[in-house]
Formats: C-alpha cells, sequence, structure tokens
C-alpha cells in the first residue's frame, strides 16, 4: 500500500465504511454534494474594494473534492455538469434563458472544466493528508484555483481572441475573492479534522 492510499478524507470519517451501507452513504453524498454545488454557485458576497463580488461556486467545488476524495468528488461534480448540461438553472452566471449546453459553451465553459480538474486535484492531496494542515491545504487551494483558471483563461482567449483582455476579464477581479476563499477553506478543513479526532477520543 502506498503512503498515500492510507490517508482518508473527510467522508471517510463518518458512517459505514463497506458494504451496501457505504453505497448509500456514498450516494446521500452526492445528491448533497450536487446541491451545495448549486445553492454556492448562486451565493455572491459583496468585497469592498474590489469591483467584483465573490462568488462562493469554486469553494464549494474545491472543498467537497478536498472532502470527498477524487473519485467520489469526480462522480459528484459530474452529476452537477450533467444537471446543468440539461437545462437546469445550476451554474453561477445561467439564467432561465441562458443555459445548458448553450451556457456551458460560452464564457465559463472553460472554467466549467477547470472545475472537474481542480476537484479531482484537490481529493487527490487529501488523500495525501494536505487537508489535515492549513499551510498544506491553503497550498492546494492555490493549486487547485491555478488549475482551475488554466482551461478558463484558455477557453476565454480562444472564443473572444487573445488580442483582447483575457486577464482583465477572466482573472484580475476575481484574486481578492479566491485568497478570501483559500484562506476559508485552509482553516475550515484542518479544523474539521481536529474535531473528528476529539469525537472519536
Amino acid at each position: 500500500m502506498s503512503h498515500a492510499s492510507r490517508h482518508g478524507v473527510l467522508s471517510d470519517a463518518f458512517g459505514p465504511t463497506e458494504g451496501a451501507a457505504l453505497r448509500l452513504k456514498q450516494a446521500a453524498l452526492v445528491i448533497a454534494g450536487i446541491a451545495v454545488l448549486a445553492i454556492c454557485a448562486k451565493i455572491k458576497v459583496p468585497v469592498p474594494g474590489s469591483p467584483v463580488a465573490v462568488g462562493m461556486g469554486t469553494f464549494a467545488v474545491l472543498g467537497i473534492g478536498a472532502a470527498y476524495g477524487a473519485r467520489l468528488g469526480l462522480v459528484t461534480i459530474m452529476g452537477y455538469m450533467l444537471i446543468g448540461m440539461l437545462g437546469f438553472d445550476i451554474f453561477q452566471s445561467s439564467t432561465a434563458d441562458l443555459n445548458g449546453v448553450e451556457y456551458m459553451m460560452g464564457g465559463t465553459g472553460g472554467y466549467l472544466l477547470g472545475y472537474v480538474m481542480a476537484t479531482v486535484l484537490l481529493g487527490v492531496l487529501a488523500q495525501r493528508g494536505w487537508d489535515r494542515s492549513v499551510l498544506w491545504m491553503a497550498l492546494a487551494m492555490l493549486l487547485g484555483n491555478i488549475l482551475l483558471y488554466i482551461p478558463g483563461l484558455a477557453w476565454l482567449g480562444t472564443l473572444y481572441g487573445w488580442d483582447k483582455p483575457i486577464l482583465a476579464w477572466g482573472l484580475t477581479p476575481f484574486i481578492v475573492g479566491d485568497l478570501l476563499k483559500l484562506a476559508l477553506a485552509a482553516l475550515i478543513l484542518p479544523l474539521a479534522w481536529k474535531l473528528v479526532g476529539k469525537a472519536r477520543g
């Protein structure tokens, strides 16, 4: 067994660990995770001094990746994408009139791909124990954000042209909010593990 496989994620720390009961727990976690993603996608918190409100969607994406692990996190984020693809208004900027595949192929399409990639990355890093330390969790969130932005900015440039202010559109207005979410997650996940340890003790 490798060193990485010896670390459980938060979703492993409670409830059944095998058999049909485990499958039921995992199904419930997927449904709950999709609901959290849909709700958080619509939450926007104003930041003083920033022209853009902080959307909580990326916080939910990265947090679920860390809490669920790579495999269950991937199933959850793909379930979320499938529901959005079917036309439900569950994405951050989707509306009753702009949704589904049409929305997903628009300016945010690259970021949605980044959601999937970042979820898996955070899951892998959590399985290596990165979510149990404030500093390591902060680094995991930073890497997750970078991975999220790479396809997001690449798609914006491809869609609208690299002569446009792509970074001003898709990166710089969100830096303050992302740093705040990074700090929040870096505190919450290790704290959750400490609470789990106390509960077991």
